[in-house]
């Protein structure tokens, strides 16, 4: 197989061993993977891989199709196309999975697409959904809502009937989330329309600590705030009166270093909820660039940067 293997600065593309299932896993094979802002951080040394996954092959996702099965796997078959999560080893034209942490791709999606949905949609729908409740009539607040995940939250809170607001920085990306049917704003002003609006039930924290005050100054009555990003930092000062005055919730999520057993939870859930959306076109995978994957260099180095609107990917 090829992969792109972590060597200091450098990304080459690597050939490797193909991957051989274990007894509950498939072999997919990949045309299109996505790139997350945790394969940066693996890349630079803060989020090494969990136990068993490969600690210099990045990637946290896969779509694709089966090449290989497992001889404990009963629902997939070669041929059939899928798409999940992985703890390591993504970003690689062969990429081993257990059975239970992959999901049907609808037919609508062409493999591209397909590429951009999995980490995106699983993230935003298991924590605005699964994690902090949001339903019809609730008021969600995406913070850095032009990535990958924030473009699914965005999607997802609109489907799930709350009015959303979307805080972003480009003029760009406003325009374009408001095609989505979220309110968008930019950073000067988000926290104060919300307010205006009675209050966020639930705010999806995508950029970190700078934006801790405006999320509780921006809730309503028992708001919840999930954080998932912290590019921007990951340490701020926290007001219990504010907490307290609005019996307000404040918890973080990961999905990568969970057990087996809770990751496919997620990732089924996120089948039975958001598939059907996908396949009824009622939902998008957003892709903003594709590079081949020999230019994986330059594609970290792209997101890295900002303006970016959807997700990064490598073509195998």
């Amino acid at each position: 197989m090829k992969a792109i293997v972590i060597r200091g600065d450098e990304l080459p593309l690597e050939e490797r061993p193909d991957p051989v299932p274990g007894s509950s896993e498939v072999v997919v094979g990949v045309e299109y993977a996505g790139i997350n802002p945790a394969d940066l951080a693996q890349r630079a040394g803060r989020y090494p891989a969990p136990p068993g996954s490969p600690q210099d092959v990045p990637g946290l996702e896969v779509a694709g199709s089966v090449v290989a099965c497992g001889d404990q796997v009963r629902d997939w078959q070669v041929a059939d196309r899928v798409f999940g999560l992985v703890g390591g080893g993504g970003l690689a034209d062969r990429v081993a999975v257990h059975e239970r942490h992959v999901v049907a791709v609808p037919e609508r999606l062409d493999e591209q697409e397909a590429a951009a949905v999995p980490e995106a949609f699983v993230t935003a729908h298991d924590a605005i959904v699964g994690q902090a409740g949001l339903g019809a009539g609730d008021v969600l607040l995406v913070n850095g809502a032009s990535g990958g995940v924030g473009t699914a939250a965005v999607q997802l809170g609109v489907l799930a009937g709350a009015r959303v607001f979307a805080n972003v920085r480009s003029q760009n990306a406003v325009a374009r989330l408001a095609e989505y049917g979220a309110e968008a704003v930019g950073p000067g002003e988000a926290f104060e329309r919300v307010r205006a609006a009675g209050g966020a039930d639930v705010v999806l924290e995508l950029v970190g600590a700078p934006n801790l005050a405006g999320d509780l100054e921006a809730l309503a009555v028992k708001g919840r705030v999930v954080i998932v990003g912290t590019g921007a930092g990951d340490e701020a000062a926290l007001s219990f009166r504010a907490l307290m005055g609005r019996r307000a919730r404040i918890f973080g999520t990961v999905l990568r270093a969970r057990p087996l057993e809770e990751k496919a939870a997620a990732v089924q859930a996120f089948g039975h909820d958001v598939v059907p959306f996908l396949a009824e076109g009622r939902a998008h995978g957003i892709v903003d660039r594709v590079f081949p994957a020999e230019q994986a260099a330059e594609a970290f180095a792209y997101m890295a940067r900002p303006g970016k609107f959807g997700k990064v990917l490598l073509a195998f």
